[in-house]
């Protein structure tokens, strides 16, 4: 038999088709082959113009044939195949995405294999916002179909019973058709507070808030970095750190803070691995804030690579780390000056809902961002700062 692109082409029975090559980053090469190495000549549009299949044992010309292909890891896929291809990233759907998407096809689809009317049946909006929330956690849309089916399954039973019944679920009642709830809300901070900082960052199912911790403690200079946190970010920190420090005097800490007190910068949630540079500004503004005990503001968020000179450079998944803002009930949002350019890209919603703060240097975040210690007095800076020795007084025997 013919491999399977010559058996597809004689399906289509066109010599320009398009084929679609899905889950290309599972390929895997055994005792019979690497089929890797056959792409390799498929896809590029300079070789195949003379594919030989084994069974028909002529050249074919591929040239005029679409390919297109699928993967979840690109980094699985062999470099030189990578390197014939122009790669597409597609992100993961937005919450506001996913409601059109469950709104729009999801239901209607899934009632009618149901069998429940329209009649019979009424979600609200903040009902099908409640299952994305607090149900499902996904890049895609397959689980949110899942809980919808529940629903439904259960709504069913409840119209069998009585034909003229009336289902409603809301936010409300949710709970009773998928039981507790699997997820809960990110939560920010309520109330400005000193070393605690809403960061934001991007995951594989979307953005989340990332509230940073510090916690500075007299010592001999120990660094402390917890909460799962990956190489890239543990630079970060060491990064934010040096640009503290040389702006120590201008901000009235002493410079040898480093060596004097011990640091500990925390990221909560310590089981999920985190990692990226794009928490560089959130940990300088923590450590700051810790210093000088000046407290955070808690309506602000931030995202941003920080260097040692204090520059702040651009970040990824900005359209995904603003939603995570926006959903957490965050109005102040500071962004890179290098991705203002990203604005244009957000949802409307999201642009009105927000305020976006572009900066270039961490000076300009710390002065955004914290409000004026409310006793300059217990300023670390001045604590630690030597104090002139007491005179010794003489008491006369």
């Amino acid at each position: 038999m013919p491999g399977r692109i010559i058996a597809a082409v004689k399906q289509c029975g066109v010599n320009n088709p398009l084929l679609i090559l899905d889950e290309v980053d599972k390929l895997s090469a055994d005792y019979k082959g690497d089929p890797t190495s056959a792409l390799l000549e498929v896809l590029d549009s300079e070789q195949n113009a003379e594919f030989v299949d084994h069974y028909i044992d002529m050249p074919f010309d591929l040239s005029d044939v679409m390919f297109i292909t699928t993967a979840n890891d690109a980094d699985a896929i062999p470099a030189p195949l990578l390197d014939r291809m122009d790669v597409i990233e597609l992100p993961s759907y937005t919450r506001a995405e996913k409601f059109q998407i469950a709104k729009r096809h999801l239901l209607p689809k899934q009632m009618k294999l149901c069998g429940i009317k329209r009649k019979n049946f009424r979600i609200t909006d903040k009902g099908i916002y409640a299952v994305i929330d607090y149900y499902t956690k996904e890049a895609g849309v397959r689980n949110l179909e899942r809980e919808l089916t529940a629903v439904l399954r259960k709504a069913a039973v409840q119209i069998l019973a009585d034909p003229e019944t009336v289902v409603r679920v809301n936010d409300k009642n949710i709970g009773d058709f998928l039981g507790v709830k699997k997820y809960l809300d990110d939560v920010a901070a309520k109330k400005p507070e000193v070393g605690m900082v809403n960061g934001l960052a991007w995951t594989a199912v979307g953005g989340t808030l990332l509230p940073l911790e510090c916690a500075v403690m007299k010592g001999s200079g120990k660094l402390e970095l917890t909460g799962s946190l990956g190489d890239v970010m543990q630079e970060s920190a060491k990064a934010a750190i040096t640009a503290i420090r040389t702006r120590a005097e201008k901000y009235n800490i002493d410079p040898e803070f480093y060596s004097r007190y011990d640091i500990h910068i925390h990221a909560p949630e310590g089981a999920v691995p985190k990692d990226g540079p794009s928490a560089g500004v959130t940990m300088a503004t923590a450590l700051y804030s810790a210093l000088t005990l000046s407290p955070v503001r808690a309506d602000f968020a931030m995202t941003g690579e920080i260097t040692i000179s204090g520059k702040v450079l651009a970040i990824g998944g900005l359209k995904e780390k603003t939603m995570a803002a926006y959903k957490a009930g965050i109005k102040n949002v500071i962004i890179p000056k290098e991705n203002e350019r990203d604005l244009a890209e957000l949802d409307e919603e999201i642009r009105g809902g927000l305020t976006f703060y572009p900066v270039e240097r961490v000076d300009e975040v710390l002065s955004l961002a914290t409000l004026p210690a409310k006793k300059v007095e217990k300023n670390i800076g001045a604590i630690m700062k030597p104090k002139k020795p007491a005179k010794r007084v003489e008491v006369a025997q």
